[in-house]
C-alpha cells in the first residue's frame, strides 16, 4: 500500500489524518513542521504528502517549493490540508506546484477521495 506523508504542526490534526489513512491501509510517516518534511520526503520518499501551509518559519508553501525544486521530490504529489482557505491562498499553492488543496476542517470523504486519485 502506499506511504502518505502527513505535516502540520498541530499534533492532534496529524494524528487525526494519519489515523483516517490507517483506517484505509495506507502507510503515514509524520512530520511536524517544513523541515521535518523536507529531510522526510527525501529518506522515506513518499507516495503523497498532506501539508498543512500555515507553520511557523517554514511553512507549507515554502516547503513545497522546496520538494519541487529538489530532484529527488520534485514528482512526489503535494496537497495542501489547511484552513487558510482564500482564492489567494488556492493561487499560490497551484503556481509552486502543489496537486491539489484541502479546506479544513476536512471532509473525510473528499480527502479518501483525494488521496485514491494520487495513490490508488
Amino acid at each position: 500500500m502506499a506511504t502518505i506523508m502527513v505535516v502540520d504542526d498541530v499534533k492532534s490534526e496529524v494524528f487525526l489524518l494519519s489515523s483516517l489513512l490507517r483506517q484505509r491501509g495506507y502507510d503515514c510517516i509524520e512530520a511536524y513542521d517544513g523541515e521535518g518534511a523536507l529531510w522526510l520526503a527525501k529518506k522515506k520518499k513518499p507516495d503523497l504528502i498532506l501539508m498543512d501551509v500555515v507553520m511557523g518559519e517554514h511553512d507549507g508553501f515554502k516547503a513545497c517549493r522546496y520538494l519541487k525544486k529538489d530532484p529527488e521530490t520534485k514528482d512526489i504529489p503535494v496537497v495542501f490540508v489547511t484552513s487558510k482557505d482564500d482564492d489567494n491562498a488556492r493561487f499560490w499553492a497551484a503556481k509552486i506546484g502543489a496537486a491539489d488543496y484541502l479546506a479544513k476542517p476536512i471532509n473525510i470523504e473528499k480527502l479518501h477521495e483525494t488521496v485514491k486519485r494520487f495513490v490508488g
